[in-house]
């Protein structure tokens, strides 16, 4: 047997730390001898706190046990419990194999039973089927007789009682019995069908039965959304769909309604789809859209639920059904009035208060939630298909303008004037009023279609320039083989120059923006060759008739005082009596323009056609005649208008001073200061110069020639050249002056 202290361990292991626990504690208190004498103290106190302890401990192991003998009887008593229990079950398991031959009868009752339960459903139902035919035959008279409520009340209950044997038949799995069961049922078809038709002949008529007969429409819906009930029941319970199910008959009803509204209005063929035919087309579907809107807006709404957002989807399906209608009416070959219809109506009609924006529409009908009826790409497409029929409208008109105003040329009297007297046509307020309408036009539909016309506008008429100054050109060579055809050559073409000013000063009017006018510089380029052209064409009139008296000069009999100058003075006066016709600008450039030409014509006389004077008292003489034809010139230009400042005869002083000088020495220094003044004049003008005086020798001339190479004159800027178009006689010389200037 185990001693006590190796059963318990803990025991010891107690008592070990309690004593340990205590000497500390004595040591602690009785460390001093005069401590010992409360030794008696101490030891009744701990021996009443031990017995304390005992007491509580007595008490503990007491309750502890109490509860263990309880446990245990109560463990004896369900021992014997469940072992009766085993026992009556053991019996009750004998019983039940006693009785297993007495359950196959009791089988064999159940399924009579369910064969019973089948058969008494089937009889209860007889009588409905066998009415099936003639419920059938009164449904069709119902929907004759247009009774649809009662019709549709009848075919729900036919096809109430189908789907219940069907749906039977599915849970048994007797599917070889529904062929026989929906071949009995067929005529639900066609009766479906029967009231399918009548329900969308009624809904395409919606418009016009919501206005006379409202109930009739009525009752359509209140079908549909009978069978859309249906609908929802069988596939919320997802276990059996009978057939024809889901028939969607609400969807339906949209198709057919948004059918009758595309195909009433926009797939029947038009008369006309251009100009009046188109115009009225339009205009119709514009009354016809508002008042069915109004329509649906103020009768249909309450006949239909709220959740069919009727008025919406009508306007969606107006808005669709107008965009693929434009979209196919543009594919056709429209002229310009048709595309500019088509852009006006769908930008400007369309939401307009005649039309979207109708007051008896507002506020429910918003478009602008629809988007444009036109994309951004087919508005630019269309946009540039009607800048191009503009474009050869205009074409078309500036060039039968043009031969009209060519043909006016050879008439036998003289241009119309204007209140000041000046010529001029109706070229100018044609062409722009042409021009500024279709601008004008095309701001009705768009900035962008406006600024598209405005720079065709621009290219046409500098394109119409060229043609003018080719035609221009034209006549002017038909006119120099006849001089007398045109008539009055010169005063059309003075009336062309006021009408290229008008032109110039009108066309920045154009422009649609007021803050910006200015001319684009080829256009600006067009009328300044316009311009140029005329006037040349001017003053080689004006040659022709000076060239007879140029060709006499100079000469002998010039020199010995003739009438020549005075006989060019007055074919001068008479082309500036004609040039008073043309407002001053252009007046001013022609007096210009003509008092260069005298100027080098009479230079270019003198030079080309050298006369050498053979003696002092013949280069007085030639002094002579040359300050007086100058000073005479002068004076009529200056007596015309053109100050002397702007007169180029100047040179015909300066060019006198050279021939006067008497001591040609002093030449070298005289030619320096010419050919600063005139920068153009070349060697050989001044060889010329020096053979017309007559007493150059070759050393004078030598040195003249070589200064003029050691000061080569540059051209300045804005300098009008006048020696430079003059060619004069190569002067053989049998030795070569200077370097690099061979004669």
């Amino acid at each position: 047997a185990s001693s006590p202290d190796e059963e318990w361990p803990e025991a010891e292991k107690a008592e070990k730390l309690a004593r340990g626990a205590a000497l500390k504690w004595a040591s602690g208190v009785f460390y001093r001898p005069e401590k010992l004498e409360g030794l008696g103290h101490y030891r009744r106190r701990e021996t009443q706190r031990n017995s304390s302890i005992q007491s509580r401990l007595k008490s503990t192991v007491q309750s502890y046990l109490e509860g263990v003998s309880a446990g245990l009887e109560q463990l004896r008593s369900a021992a014997q419990e469940v072992q009766s229990v085993c026992q009556d079950l053991g019996a009750a398991r004998w019983a039940l194999l006693d009785s297993a031959d007495h359950f196959q009868g009791l089988q064999q009752m159940r399924e009579l039973m369910e064969e019973h339960v089948q058969l008494a459903s089937v009889v209860q139902v007889l009588p409905q089927i066998f009415s099936v035919h003639e419920v059938f035959s009164h449904t069709l008279q119902l929907l004759r007789g247009q009774r649809l409520l009662e019709a549709h009340a009848e075919l729900m209950m036919v096809e109430q009682l189908r789907d219940d044997i069907l749906s039977q038949l599915h849970i048994r799995g007797l599917s070889s019995a529904q062929a026989t069961v929906l071949s009995y049922f067929g005529g639900l078809q066609e009766l479906n069908e029967s009231l399918a038709r009548q329900l969308w002949d009624i809904v395409g008529s919606s418009l016009r039965l919501v206005r006379e007969d409202p109930v009739l429409f009525v009752t359509a819906v209140r079908i549909i959304e009978r069978e859309e009930k249906i609908d929802d029941t069988l596939l919320l319970e997802a276990t059996f769909l009978p057939p024809g199910r889901p028939k969607g008959w609400r969807q339906k009803f949209y198709h057919v309604l948004q059918d009758t509204i595309t195909g009433a209005r926009f797939r029947a063929p038009r008369m006309g789809a251009e100009g009046p035919g188109l115009a009225r087309h339009l205009a119709a579907l514009q009354k016809d859209i508002v008042s069915e809107l109004c329509v649906v807006k103020d009768l249909m709404v309450q006949c239909v639920p709220a959740h069919y957002n009727i008025l919406s989807v009508c306007t969606a399906t107006y808005h669709q059904a107008l965009t693929s209608h434009l979209q196919e009416m543009l594919r056709e070959d429209l002229d310009k009035q048709g595309l500019f219809l088509l852009l006006e109506w769908a930008l400007r009609v369309y939401p307009s208060p005649e039309m979207m924006g109708h007051p008896d529409l507002l506020p429910e009908v918003d478009v602008s939630a629809l988007g444009p009826l036109m994309s951004p790409e087919l508005m630019d497409q269309t946009e540039r298909r009607y800048v191009v029929k503009v474009k050869a409208s205009v074409f078309e008109w500036m060039q039968r303008t043009l031969d009209v105003e060519f043909k006016e040329w050879f008439r036998e009297e003289e241009p119309e004037t204007d209140h000041q007297g000046f010529f001029q046509s109706a070229l100018p307020a044609i062409v722009m009023q042409m021009l500024n309408e279709n601008i004008q036009v095309a701001a009705l539909i768009t900035d962008s279609l406006q600024q598209k016309i405005y720079s065709m506008a621009l290219e046409e008429l500098e394109a119409f320039l060229g043609r003018l100054r080719e035609a221009l050109v034209q006549c002017g060579k038909e006119h120099q083989q006849d001089r007398t055809v045109p008539k009055y050559y010169i005063s059309y073409l003075l009336a062309m120059l006021n009408n290229n000013l008008a032109l110039s000063n009108s066309v920045s009017s154009l422009h649609p923006d007021t803050a910006r006018r200015e001319v684009p510089a080829s256009l600006q380029a067009a009328l300044d060759r316009m311009q140029k052209k005329a006037t040349q064409l001017l003053l080689e009139e004006l040659l022709l008739d000076l060239q007879p008296l140029c060709l006499q000069l100079p000469s002998r009999k010039w020199l010995s005082g003739s009438q020549l100058v005075g006989s060019m003075c007055e074919v001068i006066d008479k082309y500036a009596k004609d040039f008073s016709r043309v407002r001053k600008p252009v007046f001013t450039l022609l007096l210009t323009e003509s008092e260069h030409l005298v100027a080098s014509q009479y230079l270019r006389a003198l030079l080309q056609r050298k006369m050498v004077c053979k003696s002092r008292e013949e280069r007085r003489q030639l002094c002579h005649r040359l300050l007086q034809d100058a000073t005479q010139l002068r004076e009529l230009f200056c007596g015309l208008g053109l100050d002397r400042s702007q007169q180029c005869l100047e040179a015909v002083f300066a060019l006198r001073e050279l021939i006067c000088l008497k001591d040609p020495a002093l030449l070298s220094l005289e030619v320096l200061g010419f050919t600063t003044k005139y920068p153009d004049v070349g060697d050989e003008h001044i060889s010329t110069l020096l053979d017309i005086r007559g007493d150059v020798s070759r050393e004078v001339r030598h040195v003249v020639l070589e200064m003029m190479a050691q000061h080569p004159q540059v051209l300045p800027e804005g300098y009008r050249p006048i020696f430079s178009t003059i060619l004069v006689p190569v002067p053989e010389l049998p030795f070569c002056l200077r370097k690099g200037k061979c004669a």
